[in-house]
């Protein structure tokens, strides 16, 4: 008898189990941290990889310039002539607050590229990394 109460209570102790791990629910799924420095360190990589690396035409005769480090809470990219770096930015890209808060602005902006600039910034903040 006392053999049988054990596996019962065995028996039970699984039973309970299972039902109590049914019960529980999936954490949910985190995303990218949506901070303005790991939300520009993604905008950063992605038009890298995408813009300069890749050999692109549309961005050919500009050059990135991170400036990630930034002690306003603005961490930001640059994009300035290829020749000379220490110009006025032809675009400014930044995010500032927790969720981050994306701008874009500068003379590319009016530029037919702007389009894609925008779509590109939003894909890649958002912790997508295709390129197009």
């Amino acid at each position: 008898m006392r053999v049988y109460v054990t596996i019962a209570n065995a028996a039970l102790l699984a039973a309970l189990a299972a039902m109590a791990a049914a019960c529980q629910s999936t954490p949910a799924p985190s995303g990218p941290n949506r901070a303005a420095l790991p939300t520009m360190e993604r905008v950063a990589l992605g038009a890298n990889a995408c813009w300069f690396k890749s050999g692109d035409p549309a961005f050919a005769a500009y050059k990135l310039a991170p400036e990630l480090n930034s002690f306003s809470g603005r961490p930001r990219i640059l994009l300035v002539h290829k020749g000379s770096p220490e110009s006025r930015p032809l675009l400014v890209v930044q995010a500032e607050g927790s969720p981050a808060r994306l701008q874009a602005f500068g003379p590319v902006m009016s530029e037919p590229v702007a389009g894609r600039i925008a779509a590109d910034v939003n894909r890649w903040s958002a912790g997508n990394k295709a390129c197009n």
